[in-house]
């Protein structure tokens, strides 16, 4: 890994990322506000956890498209849970991220002992946990919550939304793991040359798994921010959130090819993709007009990204 390079690429987007709000001001007065960029960081808040732990697999050279239904399924098992088995709700919400976790753990095992590519593992998990939570919730949502449960989705903590602190704090401890610590350099070796990571004694296939069941922790954590947030489960939750975590690790500089990425450029990924969104949509751009702004930002960064490698900048 080369510092100075992560950080020109980090800067790179930073830069984007303020002219994008510069920009964006101009179009609506209501945009650069405390009120709603505090409100986009709490709307962001879900996806950010997933791409957090999608940093650590793509960095690996791996990818995890079951995230979207491990939401989907933790969510409508923590309704389930609560209102037709009857725990408790803390329990009940405990119980569903316990299964979450246990469904990235079996992406874990699929792709390390049956040796079943991480495309293919995780698209046919995809597949069968949206199944399963359909099943379950048989098309009926879940409502009628305690207040309670809405401070984690709703509230706010000295001025700031609740989940955008756990955001803040995941960034931190993730950033710290992956850039200064022996599991950190790990992942970086997988993703470079698994086979050599393999030859010098490290743990690739127990790497992975831990990965893939973090991956399934994350997710099953933001089902239950977002149930708290919009005050329902649905089986249809978090149905194309694992592009917009892709896009928002690839943007942010991780190589699909592993080996290279920070958790810093992901957040910025993230950021920029969410100022996008809400910025165009204030602007009164229609939403096919914001996905291919997204994507051509996305393909200009990569073209930079690449362009920076062959002349040897990075």
């Amino acid at each position: 890994m080369n510092l100075k390079s992560l950080f020109r690429h980090e800067m790179l987007l930073a830069i984007l990322l303020a002219i994008v709000l510069v920009i964006l001001s101009f179009q609506s007065d209501k945009f650069f506000t405390v009120s709603n960029l505090l409100n986009q960081g709490r709307l962001m808040t879900e996806t950010g956890l997933i791409a957090i732990a999608m940093t650590f697999i793509i960095a690996t050279g791996g990818i995890d498209l079951s995230v979207g239904s491990i939401l989907g399924l933790t969510a409508i098992l923590t309704g389930v849970f609560w209102q037709n088995v009857g725990l408790p709700l803390p329990l009940a919400a405990a119980a569903a991220i316990a299964v979450g976790t246990f469904a990235g753990f079996v992406n874990g095992i699929i792709i390390t002992r049956f040796r079943v590519p991480p495309l293919i593992a995780t698209l046919a998990t995809l597949a069968l946990y949206r199944g399963l939570a359909e099943g379950i919730s048989q098309a009926r949502s879940v409502r009628g919550y305690p207040e309670w449960f809405y401070v984690l989705g709703q509230g706010n903590v000295l001025g700031v939304p609740t989940q955008l602190w756990l955001l803040l704090i995941a960034a931190v401890v993730a950033s710290i793991i992956l850039g200064y610590t022996r599991w950190g350099r790990t992942v970086y070796a997988i993703g470079n040359n698994e086979v050599a990571a393999r030859f010098s004694g490290l743990s690739v296939e127990r790497t992975k798994v831990a990965l893939y069941t973090a991956s399934g922790f994350a997710a099953a954590v933001a089902a239950v921010i977002f149930v708290s947030r919009v005050s329902t489960t649905r089986s249809d939750m978090g149905t194309g959130i694992e592009l917009d975590a892709i896009t928002a690790v690839v943007l942010g500089g991780t190589s699909i090819f592993g080996g290279r990425g920070t958790i810093a450029g992901t957040i910025i990924g993230l950021c920029l993709i969410q100022a996008l969104k809400n910025g165009l949509s204030l602007a009164g751009v229609k939403g096919d007009g914001t996905i291919m702004l997204i994507g051509a930002v996305l393909i200009l960064a990569i073209l930079v990204s690449n362009l920076f490698e062959r002349s040897g900048t990075r």
